[in-house]
């Protein structure tokens, strides 16, 4: 079983999130350093905040980002179910009471690191690792096939926004001569992985941001939870979404698993909910 205690969560502490692309927007992959000071269900209020401990690991939740209840992320395009045979689609999003490429308000004095590019938009597609847009009008080139994809706002520190009207779910197809499929359910509860991502170096190794989005369902007790493995041994469960923050992770290859599972532990019947991703630690 799971120890759950509760941390004091005074002076929250540096957390390693995405940092600024080096090369292109879509931000494949990162390298943070933080040695040089370097129908979507919306975020509940955190009564009851979940913190763990156990093997040498600590997750407990990271707190006070600005909350932007009125931002908004809508799609002109992809429209839904489009084709593309050529693979390159056309994304173009409305953002509403968000302004892309400003610094948001706690960047560079909160602890986190910041992109110097500021507030943007993630997309991801089939559950593969995000890319960061920081205009809301770009192309890019898909394998064949069919794809189911979310695009959200992020801060400029890279925590998404989870008030309900900040992401689009949606679906489409690539390449010439793709057989029929059967839509994916947009409605059925889904989870898509956001962080960590890419290697971390530094100061910006030792507190890691744990972060992905919940569609379509609320995180409760005796519900719809959240089941966090670590390492392929270390398991944590969450019934409340938000960010969180991982320490005592080991330098070198660290692997997280997520899962979204129903009341009786099962995986959610969704197409998105299941996902390992791989990341790097380093101290210099």
């Amino acid at each position: 079983m799971f120890r759950k205690i509760y941390l004091p969560l005074l002076g929250l502490a540096i957390v390693a999130s995405c940092s600024s692309p080096a090369t292109s927007e879509e931000n494949q992959e990162e390298i943070i350093d933080l040695s040089d000071d370097g129908s979507i269900t919306a975020e509940p209020e955190n009564d009851a905040p979940e913190s763990y401990e156990k093997d040498g690991l600590k997750i407990y939740p990271f707190e006070g980002s600005p909350k932007f209840e009125t931002a908004e992320l809508t799609r002109n395009t992809p429209a839904d179910d489009i084709k593309a045979t050529n693979g390159k689609v056309a994304f173009d999003f409305g953002v509403t009471n968000y302004e892309l490429g400003a610094q948001t308000e706690g960047a560079g004095t909160n602890g986190l690191a910041n992109s110097d590019k500021g507030q943007h938009i993630h997309l991801i597609v089939d559950n593969g690792p995000y890319s960061a847009h920081y205009d809301a009008k770009f192309e890019k080139e898909f394998e064949p096939g069919h794809h189911v994809a979310i695009a959200f706002l992020s801060r400029s520190f890279h925590e998404s926004v989870k008030n309900g009207k900040a992401a689009t779910i949606f679906q489409f197809t690539t390449g010439k001569d793709q057989p029929e499929v059967t839509p994916v359910d947009l409605d059925a509860p889904m989870l898509f992985y956001s962080r960590p991502k890419g290697e971390y170096k530094g100061a910006g190794a030792q507190k890691i941001l744990l972060d992905f989005y919940v569609a379509n369902t609320e995180l409760k007790p005796n519900g719809h939870s959240i089941i966090v493995t670590v390492n392929d041994k270390t398991k944590f469960e969450f019934d409340t979404w938000q960010p969180y923050l991982i320490e005592g992770l080991p330098m070198g290859e660290n692997t997280i698993n997520i899962k979204l599972v129903d009341a009786q532990g099962n995986l959610a019947n969704s197409p998105m909910n299941d996902v390992t991703r791989t990341f790097t630690l380093s101290a210099e």
